[in-house]
């Protein structure tokens, strides 16, 4: 059995295209775990406190047979891999993948809440989510 996950992509440090290029293949690379939409990639306005630079934002919907903490777990490998270090809450990052959405399922662990809590906050994120949906759902 197989769920369809929504992952959020975003780079505001470095080469930001390279990044995000480097991520997506390394997502495709995950087992069991395809990669089957993905929006355009924007730039967006850094959110909370800290000043930093833009984002480039994109999401992308894949097929996994992974449960969800397995593959929240090789995300956050893939987010190490790039330089990502866990110091600044809301700062800069080299790159940062997020679990926005797994459909017909919520999860509320402290490890791991979909949909995102954060969801509600980013109208980019609604509206690559339902740009993905529709072409997902045809």
């Amino acid at each position: 059995m197989s769920d369809v996950v929504y992952i959020a992509l975003g780079s505001n440090v470095g080469n930001r295209e390279m990044t995000l290029a480097r991520a997506r293949a390394a997502i495709a690379g995950i087992r069991s775990t395809c990669i089957v939409a993905e929006t355009v990639i924007e730039e967006t306005e850094p959110i909370g406190p800290v000043p930093q630079g833009p984002f480039l934002n994109q999401m992308i919907a894949v097929e996994t047979a992974l449960a969800p903490p397995v593959l929240l777990a090789a995300l956050q490998r893939i987010e190490r891999a790039a330089g990502r270090v866990r110091s600044l809450r809301w700062g800069p990052r080299t790159l940062d993948l997020d679990i926005v959405m797994i459909e017909g399922k919520e999860i509320s662990k402290k490890s791991l809440t979909v949909p995102h809590p954060e969801l509600p906050n980013r109208d980019f994120w609604q509206r690559e989510l339902d740009e993905l949906r529709s072409v997902h759902h045809g």
